[in-house]
């Protein structure tokens, strides 16, 4: 089962947020996901630096990105001073956000990219930067049909559940029950960070009385 990618008719280039790139990461596949989607890609210095500690280098996370700017398919950005305006008031206001994410909206708001973010209160705050448009998801870099025709159905799927028990992603409520059936079951009793995980527990216990 598929369902649809709020990227796949965006042309414009994707801004990613540090918990994107650790998902696509976990997932094992997300370097052959990002070549194969046509957009350009940016990530914001301070995103960067985020992946640039002992963990994010132990964990690879960091090697991860490098590699993809050597390719040159990632772009490290500097904000500029007006972009560093926003930033400076998405982690000083009420809810503050943390600094990738206050970057990653900066620079997209700014620049008119879409940013693509996955935790709650980014999202909330790009929704009021960006004029009513929702960001995308790692779920939608994961599922864009032309990450879908480079990796095949299996391999997607191995990566969607990959990422949600390694990179714990955050997913679209909307959208737990179809990624439940995309990947099976049993795969899902082992990802705690799906919307829906507690139902599946019930339900997993009902059917072994």
């Amino acid at each position: 089962m598929t369902f649809s990618s709020s990227l796949a008719d965006e042309s414009r280039p994707l801004v990613l947020d540090t918990s994107v790139l650790i998902n696509l990461h976990a997932c094992t596949f997300g370097q052959r996901i990002l070549m194969a989607v046509p957009n350009a890609i940016v990530v914001p210095e301070v995103v960067a630096d985020e992946l640039d500690t002992e963990t994010g280098r132990r964990n690879g996370d960091h090697g991860f990105l490098h590699g993809l700017v050597a390719q040159g398919k990632i772009g490290i950005v500097a904000m500029t001073d007006d972009e560093y305006e926003i930033f400076a008031a998405l982690t000083s206001g009420t809810p503050s956000l943390d600094d990738g994410e206050a970057a990653t909206i900066a620079v997209a708001a700014r620049r008119d990219f879409r940013p693509v973010i996955d935790e709650r209160k980014g999202r909330a705050q790009a929704i009021v930067r960006m004029g009513g448009e929702e960001p995308g998801w790692t779920l939608d870099l994961l599922q864009h049909p032309a990450a879908r025709r480079s990796l095949g159905d299996a391999d997607m799927a191995e990566a969607i559940y990959l990422a949600l028990r390694e990179g714990r992603m955050r997913i679209p409520q909307e959208h737990g029950d179809a990624v439940v059936v995309l990947i099976g079951i049993e795969r899902a009793l082992h990802c705690s960070c799906l919307p829906n995980y507690k139902g599946l527990l019930k339900r997993k216990s009902c059917c072994s009385e």
